[in-house]
C-alpha cells in the first residue's frame, strides 16, 4: 500500500486516535468501550507490529486495577512534585525544562494553520502528547482527500519540528518511571507508531 492509500490512511489515523486518548486519566470506559480492540484492529491494516502491540496493550489494562493505574498516571504524567514523564513538548525541546516556552506557541500556530481546535473539555497546555497526537490524527484522516498536500506538509513540520523531535525522549521516561506494564507498553508503542510516521513524512 502507498501513503496515500486511503484504507491504510484511516486505519493509520484510527490508530493514533486511540493512541491519544490513551494518555487521558485511565478509566473503565478503555475496555467497556474496546478501545483496544478497535485499535487491534487499525494495527492489522498498519503492520502485525501494531496490532500485537495493542494487543498487549488491552492485556496489560486488564491485568491492573484502575486504583493502581491512576497512582501509576499520577506519578508520570502529574506529580505532584516532579512528574516522571512530562507530557509537555515543550519541556523536552527547551533549554530549561519548563512549559510553555517558544515551542508551545509554535505549534500552537500550526494548529491554526491546519483548523485544529482543542476541545472545550481539554483543560491542559496545547503541546500536551495528547494534544500533539490528536493533530496528527486529525492530519492522517485528510490524507486521501482534497487537500491532502497541506496535510502532507503539516504532517511533515509537526513530526520534525515538534512531536517527532521529543516524543523519544519522553517515551523513554514514560517506560523508565512506570510501575505499570500498561504505560510501558503504551510508551513503546507510541514511540514506535510516531517513529514510522516521521519516516513516511521524509519519504512523502
Amino acid at each position: 500500500m502507498t501513503d496515500t492509500d486511503p484504507i491504510q490512511a484511516a486505519a493509520r489515523a484510527d490508530f493514533c486516535r486511540f493512541l491519544a486518548a490513551c494518555y487521558y486519566e485511565p478509566a473503565p470506559e478503555f475496555a467497556q468501550e474496546k478501545l483496544f480492540d478497535s485499535m487491534a484492529a487499525a494495527g492489522e491494516l498498519i503492520g502485525v507490529e501494531f496490532a500485537s502491540g495493542a494487543r498487549r496493550l488491552g492485556m496489560a489494562f486488564a491485568a491492573e486495577g484502575i486504583e493502581d493505574l491512576l497512582v501509576d498516571y499520577t506519578r508520570l504524567f502529574l506529580g505532584p512534585v516532579d512528574a516522571r514523564a512530562n507530557p509537555y513538548g515543550s519541556v523536552w525541546l527547551g533549554p530549561d525544562g519548563l512549559a510553555m516556552q517558544d515551542s508551545t506557541m509554535a505549534v500552537v500556530g500550526l494548529y491554526e494553520e491546519g483548523g485544529f481546535e482543542l476541545s472545550e473539555d481539554f483543560r491542559d497546555l496545547p503541546d500536551h502528547v495528547a494534544a500533539e497526537l490528536e493533530f496528527l490524527y486529525l492530519l492522517l484522516f485528510r490524507e486521501g482527500r482534497a487537500g491532502a498536500e497541506g496535510a502532507l506538509a503539516l504532517r511533515t513540520r509537526l513530526l520534525e519540528e515538534h512531536l517527532g523531535r521529543w516524543i523519544g525522549p519522553f517515551t523513554d521516561a514514560v517506560k523508565a518511571g512506570a510501575k505499570c506494564a500498561f504505560y510501558r507498553e503504551l510508551g513503546d508503542l507510541t514511540n514506535r507508531f510516531v517513529a514510522m510516521e516521521a519516516r513516511r513524512s521524509a519519504l512523502a
